[in-house]
């Protein structure tokens, strides 16, 4: 990795993950796949990662891993010539097949792989730390909680120091939807003597803001320390992704002691746990998360459609409903629309 990229990711940013922009045959919309890369550029993401849930899995079915992949690496590519960007690929599947994916990322110019708990046999933590220390051969790792109800599972304190103490690891994703077991992954991070070499970034979608701001205090190798998530790899934040750069923005000036950032991020926190359970589907179990992400981008013009690679995932009932009380009581999220308008053509051309 670039130690300019390096040192972004330490320092910690905005990381939206990618969706997959479909025609109404379900075929890889090219146009519109690159216009959504340049939106997120140009709104201000240090970073992408591609071939992840909000991806949806089912593209190394299809044939469009590489395809997807090699897109988002061009406009990247051209879009951020003058500035660090991570580019982060994710990677699934039993142990040949994830290092094949993480060979193709590097191959393809990606910085680091996120590694899905999913696709192995219940082994144990064994069989995931052997899997992502195989990976971590090709390219630099980032460790991912992935909640239960999409296909993760739990993973204990020890794991997560064992993780941080493989040298590959260079930061890792807290996306359990749970505060318990979030605390439990800072502090196996804390624990491992590399610990203070791993980034830590918020994966919560349900509580971006109260990770963002919370120190958390934990015992490291020598005694007491304080620890923060960084910045945050997020589905949530493939949408309103211009508001969430002014977010993490303002948490880091919070950190620093900017009383006035802190206040402004506070007032977001409701707003955004309301906006995620809506668009994520909380109600209808989660089944429609993908889709909600697509019911916003389709209604600020950059998808045309809600459109799956499963013909039977798509909006729960009232999902939409949901989604457009939200936008009608935030204001702040609707703000978005007034940044993507007057470049929309532009990014589709």
């Amino acid at each position: 990795m670039p130690a300019a990229t390096a040192a972004l990711l330490r320092r910690g940013t905005v990381v939206p993950a990618h969706p997959l922009a479909l025609d109404d045959e379900r075929r890889l919309d090219e146009r519109r796949q690159r216009a959504l890369t340049r939106y997120y550029l140009e709104a201000g993401a240090g970073g992408l990662a591609v071939g992840v849930h909000t991806t949806q899995f089912a593209i190394r079915g299809h044939g469009l891993y590489r395809p997807v992949l090699e897109l988002a690496a061009e406009e990247i590519g051209r879009g951020t010539r003058d500035r660090p960007f991570v580019r982060v690929a994710g990677v699934a599947g039993p142990v040949r097949q994830a290092v094949a994916e993480a060979e193709c990322a590097r191959e393809l110019g990606y910085h680091a792989v996120l590694v899905s708990p999913g696709g192995l046999p219940d082994t144990g933590t064994d069989g995931l730390l052997d899997r992502t220390a195989a990976v971590g051969e090709v390219l630099p790792v980032i460790g991912f909680y992935l909640q239960e109800a999409v296909g993760g599972r739990y993973l204990p304190r020890s794991y997560w120091r064992r993780l941080a103490d493989q040298p590959s690891t260079v930061a890792v994703k807290a996306a359990p939807f749970d505060r318990y077991r979030t605390l439990e992954l800072v502090q196996g991070v804390a624990e491992s003597d590399r610990g203070a070499d791993v980034a830590l970034y918020t994966g919560n979608d349900d509580n971006i803001v109260a990770d963002l701001l919370t120190p958390y205090h934990v015992r490291g190798p020598a005694g007491p320390v304080v620890r923060r998530f960084a910045g945050g790899l997020l589905g949530h934040w493939a949408v309103w992704t211009r508001s969430a750069v002014r977010l993490l923005d303002d948490a880091h000036r919070a950190a620093a002691g900017d009383a006035a950032a802190r206040e402004r991020a506070l007032a977001r926190l409701a707003a955004d746990t309301e906006a995620n359970a809506a668009v994520f589907d909380v109600r209808g179990g989660f089944a429609g998360v993908v889709a909600g992400v697509h019911e916003v981008l389709r209604r600020q013009g950059l998808l045309r459609g809600t459109w799956c690679l499963d013909p039977d995932e798509g909006l729960s009932p009232g999902q939409a409903e949901a989604i457009g009380r939200v936008l009608d009581a935030h204001p702040l999220l609707r703000e978005e629309e007034d940044f993507i308008a007057p470049a929309l053509d532009r990014w589709l051309a």
